[in-house]
């Protein structure tokens, strides 16, 4: 088979690995069945990097070939379709080829695990060791750390990548079970991304390629294993205050042909959405998993999104005085977001806001936070909706 056409049958099926090709809500950056038409429909997306720069983004594997059984993966071992793999020396002088022509800025490389997680792993890394000090690539480079690696491979990685990440699939080793019975949550999974935050703390940032320790994700498959809502945001809580990921991603199962969950029910689009609202909650808005509006089977409701669902119990016959509250108050407002918060704070220095347009005027959906804030003791008048 030629190069191209296995680096098309590669790129297949990777829409539910997630990265910088995601709004922050989950959603693809440009639908699904836009992908770029170049090189054959290769899996090349839009991505954002975290200066906001756009980049487009290669997403492949350098194996299809896998030996672990997972009950939700089109890769499984024993699933019956066409496989490929490259060779590190192949796959990085291919890939360099479409970097020159401005196919693919960047480059996200995953794999099937095929004679263990070290073997699998060396071979990634031997990819990132040609890119980077033979070519001498400085583009974006997102590396998967295979189950099963070791901990110099882990330390090696992020020295030749800009993010790592550790699939985890799910919330606990006994849910983990139900999807990857043959993985192992804590020693295959959820060490590694231990190993990540140990090495950013204990060892100096200089040793990465740019001067900078690599990002870290991780990546829950939601609704494969009938897990609430609750224990999956219990896992992303933990995952950002203790190993500081930089995100969870949430993929909702969606059921593939020829594996052990095939007639297992698809997770509906909205409650991935409202997992990734609740995550960014916990990341950047200061709530906790506690404060989260759970329902009584432990799951958001679908229908309200949880920010808005928190403020309809705890800030209706509270609301918050614009002029007076601090970052954190504000930040807890519908429809005030970050940057809101901070443009609220540099316009309080100036004077007193008196009403809703001058939110509005700072970028604040005022619909939204309208029914939260007090002006000076008085509620801004609104104009009522039609229906």
């Amino acid at each position: 088979m030629e190069p191209i056409d296995r680096l098309r049958l590669l790129s297949q099926q990777m829409a539910f690995e997630p990265d910088a090709d995601l709004r922050p809500d989950g959603t693809p950056l440009v639908p699904p069945d836009c992908l770029a038409r170049r090189a054959d429909e290769l899996y090349v997306r839009p991505a954002v990097m975290p200066n906001g720069r756009r980049i487009r983004l290669l997403k492949t594997q350098l194996s299809s070939f896998c030996e672990r059984d997972c009950h939700y993966c089109a890769f499984r071992a024993g699933r019956d379709f066409r496989r490929a793999a490259f060779p590190p020396e192949e796959f990085a002088r291919l890939f360099l080829e479409l970097h020159r022509r401005g196919i693919a800025e960047g480059l996200f490389l995953s794999s099937g695990l095929a004679g263990g997680g070290v073997r699998t792993q060396d071979r990634l890394i031997a990819v990132a060791e040609i890119l980077r000090l033979r070519f001498h690539y400085r583009g974006y480079l997102h590396l998967k750390i295979m189950p099963g690696a070791e901990r110099a491979q882990v330390e090696r990685a992020m020295q030749l990548a800009d993010r790592v990440s550790v699939n985890l699939e799910a919330p606990n080793r006994g849910r983990l079970a139900r999807l990857a019975p043959h993985k192992a949550f804590d020693d295959e999974l959820l060490a590694p991304l231990r190993w990540i935050e140990e090495t950013r703390r204990s060892q100096p940032a200089q040793r990465g390629w740019n001067g900078r320790w690599p990002s870290s994700t991780t990546q829950f498959v939601a609704g494969g294993a009938d897990e609430s809502d609750l224990e999956l945001l219990q896992a992303t809580d933990f995952l950002y205050r203790l190993l500081h990921l930089q995100r969870a991603y949430f993929m909702a199962f969606s059921p593939v042909p020829d594996t052990p969950l095939a007639a297992h029910p698809p997770t509906p689009p909205r409650r991935q959405l409202r997992l990734y609202q609740a995550s960014f909650l916990l990341r950047d808005y200061g709530f906790s998993v506690e404060e989260m509006p759970f329902e009584e089977d432990g799951n958001l409701p679908e229908q309200i999104d949880p920010k808005l669902a928190w403020a309809q119990q705890n800030l209706a016959g509270a609301p918050v005085e614009v002029n007076r509250a601090d970052r954190e108050l504000l930040l807890r407002v519908p429809g005030i977001g970050r940057r809101g918060v901070e443009a609220i704070l540099r316009a309080r220095r100036e004077g007193r806001l008196r009403d809703l347009s001058a939110l509005k005027k700072l970028g604040v959906q005022t619909e939204r936070a309208a029914p939260f804030l007090l002006f000076d003791g008085r509620r801004s008048p609104t104009q009522p909706a039609l229906f």
